[in-house]
This record gives structure tokens, sequence and C-alpha cells, in this order.
């Protein structure tokens, strides 16, 4: 059984079936709808059906519903049948899982992001702990660090720089290897134009220290 979602596992070495979520997870988020349909046709024979539906799942946080239920309805042709549902938890419940993942994934910096989130709308912070860190992101069918990776992978393909950065000190906090993140982010770049394989590597390099 896997640990739940606040328990963040370490990630020590990248194994081929986490290199395809990542990979799917980019495509998902930024691909079109040939390349989607292909990369989740393809995702029955490389990933488990449960990280599969997770990643899905997580997609609408990241790269809104229209996606999430596009990707949804090409895997339901793959998988008719959930492999994953929906736990018996009350909003109490996403509350304090939400501040406990939130609180693994950002560390020293959780405190300011909260005042940071609130002061853009109080509704924001409310939304982010239990609607996304609670909700969504605690669930235990797939672990912390490999849906920080994900993340990593959803923000990249998005152009979206600040919450990379975010994502990419939230894997380290939660226990995934920097050599898995190497391995990851040479899979995002093998996605991307050049010119952004670049950027995304050089904000990897300042993150890590080098």
């Amino acid at each position: 059984m896997m640990p739940t979602a606040s328990a963040g596992p370490t990630l020590r070495e990248m194994d081929d079936a986490t290199r395809a979520l990542i990979r799917l997870a980019a495509i998902v988020t930024a691909g079109d709808e040939r390349d989607v349909r292909a990369a989740v046709a393809g995702a029955q024979d490389e990933i488990p059906a449960a990280w599969v539906e997770e990643l899905l799942l997580q997609t609408y946080l990241f790269a809104g519903f229209p996606r999430a239920l596009n990707a949804m309805r090409e895997w339901r042709r793959v998988e008719s049948e959930p492999a994953t549902v929906g736990e018996s938890t009350t909003h109490g419940t996403w509350r304090a899982d939400g501040i406990a993942t939130c609180s693994a994934v950002y560390g020293g910096m959780y405190d300011r992001l909260r005042e940071n989130i609130r002061a853009l709308h109080p509704l924001l912070d409310e939304w982010m702990i239990v609607e996304g860190y609670g909700k969504v992101l605690s669930r235990p069918a797939l672990d912390l660090g490999r849906r920080e990776l994900c993340i990593v992978a959803a923000c990249a393909a998005a152009r979206q720089d600040r919450q990379l950065h975010s994502h990419l000190h939230g894997a380290l906090n939660v226990g995934v290897d920097a050599a898995v993140i190497d391995d990851a982010i040479d899979v995002i770049a093998g996605l991307v134009d050049e010119a952004h394989a670049q950027s995304v590597r050089l904000l990897w390099a300042r993150v890590r220290g080098k």
C-alpha cells in the first residue's frame, strides 16, 4: 500500500514509470489534441493506472478543467472504469491535510506563502489549502514526491516560471533526490523548444545552488 501523499516518501532513483508520468504531465498541460491522445493511449503500458488517474485529476489545478476533462476522456477510451475513487472526507479533513501537505512542500517558506496569497485574495488562500493541497494533492493513490515532479513538468510546459521555481524547491523539500529532478528536467527539455529548455535548466541550477 502506498503511503499517503502527506508522508512524502523519498525518491532516490528515477524509474521508467515515473519518467513516463512526468512526460504525460507535460503533454496533457500543453500538448495539442493529437499529442494528448497519443500520450494517454500509450500510458496504459507504461504507468500504473492509479498514477495516471491521479495525474489527470490534479491537472485541473495546473492546466484548467478543459484540459483535465479532455485528457480523462481519452483515458476512458483505454480504461473504462476509474482506478481510483473519492475518499470519505470532510472539509475539515481537507483543511488539515492541506496544511500538512502545503507545509511539506514549502518548508520554511510556508508562512510567507500563506501571507502572500491572502494578500492577493483571502479566498485564493482558502482554495489553495482546502481545494488544492487538501482535497486533491493529499489523495493517497500517488505519493507527494511524484506529484511534485508532475507539477514541475506542468509548470515548465505552461511556462509558469514563478510556480516552477517554487515546485522545484518543493520537490527537494518532500524528499526527491536532486538526481531524480535532473532526470525529470531532461524529460521536460525533450518536449519544449531549445530556448525554453535552457531556461528551465538554468532555473533548476539556481534552485539547486550550482
